[in-house]
């Protein structure tokens, strides 16, 4: 990927997209099919208070983006890139720590993507918190 490519997405990842900026994603890696998010813990997205354990939806939303956008970017930042599925196994609890998301694809077509994504604990990359799989509508412009 082209570093001017590759700054297109990190800004449309990180502030372009209100919720990704809200979140507080930040990207660590994109290009040869896959993607790397991390999301920073804060207290705001906890689900759980008893354990300060992040909300399954930031869990789920952070594994969306993460394999939209490595699906995305086998192609143009002008292209249109839309869940059509996802799937998510919550494995354990992500109390008070940074997450990171890594995706892959696995299937790559004309219109559709498969994607397989792993979430862990930033500071324990052994930690798997959770598994998402994913499936995107890929429109080329």
């Amino acid at each position: 990927m082209e570093p001017e490519d590759l700054q297109a997405f990190r800004e449309l990842i990180e502030t372009g997209i209100p919720f990704n900026r809200y979140l507080g994603v930040q990207l660590l890696d994109l290009g040869e099919r896959q993607c790397r998010l991390l999301l920073p813990f804060r207290p705001e997205l906890v689900g759980d208070g008893r354990r300060q354990a992040l909300h399954g939806g930031v869990i789920s939303a952070l594994i969306d983006a993460c394999g939209g956008f490595a699906v995305w970017s086998t192609g143009s930042i002008h292209d249109r890139v839309a869940t059509i599925d996802l799937r998510v196994d919550y494995l354990q609890p992500a109390t008070a720590c940074d997450i990171i998301a890594h995706a892959r694809i696995r299937l790559l077509g004309n219109r559709v993507g498969n994607v397989s994504t792993v979430v862990y604990a930033a500071d324990t990359p052994d930690r798997v918190i959770a598994e998402g799989r994913s499936v995107y509508n890929i429109r080329r412009i």
